[in-house]
């Protein structure tokens, strides 16, 4: 039970408004406000903004 609350699976939207998602899981001690990070969105074509959704 501990892996799953420390680590919870999160889910970040792209912000380039395609709806794509990635699922990853994030540690809330060290990130304990929303997740953003920069990956490559295949249906825009290049890298954008994903932030996490809950």
């Amino acid at each position: 039970m501990v892996r799953t609350e420390l680590r919870p699976v999160v889910k970040l939207r792209s912000t380039a408004g395609t709806g794509y998602v990635y699922v990853t899981r994030k540690n809330r001690r060290n990130d304990p406000d929303r997740l953003e990070l920069r990956k490559y969105d295949p249906v825009a074509g290049r890298h954008v903004a994903f932030r996490e959704e809950r």
